[in-house]
């Protein structure tokens, strides 16, 4: 990956709008001092013709890589779609079965641990980047939003804890250990399972029942389209007693109702559609018998419903950034494209003036003679 990100980082940074003052190229005392370039071409002095057709031929080259690159992400994002949308079955039960023991239990005193609330003092934030770079700003804007969340709470008086996922966020934090109280750290990886998941969210419980923490957030960027992904910060812990995760604004998110994200292809392009999932919650009978006390069943359940919604965010998260790597190797793609076209008439024209002077010596010799 190294390799790849020195030979592509100059099509990432570089501007279209960039002018080229001029290049000179060697082609004896006859060849012209200077050569006018096109807007966009970069500055190219002292440049043989050999020098000139192997930098033409390695932006050919890096072109082929990028569109490459852009290619498998934009495989990996329909492969996270259907990751989504094939953990929906699964979730959807869940959600009737909790809401429906929720529904029979509204009238009476259910404590469940994971839903109560308490005064907040400390906070454990999750937050989720990527393994991998050439991925445009997305890294940077989970980090930059995983920073103004810590300075608002340390505003408020509210002590932070630190859970990464991801490499870029690991690495990125632990550099700063004298800031960040950074707890632990996991990778991202290439397919998030439930048991990836569970892993999380085994620490995230441990912290939250053992009163370690008051409330636990996890930012993750939020899938919206191939082109713009939303940084969200949502609580996890502690949960409402309907089973709802809200946002750190109080708004919650029914996730009987929630939206799932569908890659499609219009036109010849890409493009990504939100739709709803509605659920419908089955009606269980007037009388319900428990062969285990309701307690449990709550404190089985909602675990199961978090490792769900975990799950679901690192899923986002993964497409979010695919998303941005795609589009980041497009506008690589579309630089080297514009990088070759103008350094290729930057060396046809030299060679016309060449030409054009070799020419003009014969004429003269021959009149001469």
């Amino acid at each position: 990956m190294s390799a790849i990100a020195s030979v592509t980082a100059p099509l990432l940074t570089a501007s279209r709008s960039s002018s080229l003052r001029g290049a000179s190229v060697k082609h004896g005392s006859n060849a012209p001092a200077r050569v006018a370039a096109p807007r966009g071409a970069l500055v190219i002095r002292n440049a043989s013709p050999k020098e000139m057709r192997d930098r033409i031929a390695s932006v050919g080259n890096t072109k082929k890589i990028t569109d490459a690159m852009k290619l498998v992400a934009a495989a990996k994002v329909r492969k996270a779609q259907d990751a989504v949308i094939g953990a929906r079955p699964f979730s959807e039960s869940l959600v009737k079965v909790l809401f429906a023991i929720n529904q029979r239990l509204s009238g009476e005193d259910v404590d469940v641990p994971l839903t109560k609330q308490r005064p907040v003092k400390k906070v454990l934030i999750v937050s989720c980047t990527g393994d991998r770079g050439l991925c445009g700003g997305f890294n940077n804007f989970i980090i930059r939003k995983t920073e103004q969340r810590v300075a608002e709470l340390k505003a408020q008086g509210v002590e932070c804890k630190l859970i990464t996922v991801g490499k870029k966020g690991g690495v990125y934090f632990n550099r700063r250990k004298d800031r960040y109280d950074l707890v632990k750290r996991f990778n991202m990886g290439q397919s998030p399972s439930t048991q990836d998941a569970q892993t999380i969210a085994d620490d995230i419980f441990a912290e939250f029942t053992s009163e370690e923490v008051d409330k636990v957030e996890m930012i993750y960027s939020r899938f919206v389209s191939l082109i713009a992904a939303e940084p969200t910060v949502q609580t996890l812990l502690p949960l409402s007693k309907e089973g709802e995760v809200c946002s750190v604004d109080g708004v919650c998110v029914d996730a009987a109702n929630d939206e799932i994200f569908k890659l499609t292809s219009e036109d010849g392009e890409f493009a990504v559609k939100r739709v709803k999932a509605d659920t419908e919650v089955s009606e269980f009978e007037g009388v319900m018998q428990f062969e285990q006390d309701p307690n449990q069943i709550l404190e089985a359940l909602m675990p199961l419903y978090m490792n769900s919604q975990i799950l679901r965010a690192l899923q986002e998260s993964l497409a979010s950034e695919l998303a941005a790597r795609m589009n980041a190797m497009s506008t690589a793609s579309d630089n080297a494209k514009e990088l070759k076209k103008n350094l290729s008439l930057v060396y046809n024209r030299a060679r016309q003036a060449k030409i054009t002077s070799e020419i003009i010596e014969l004429v003269a010799g021959a009149a001469a003679a």
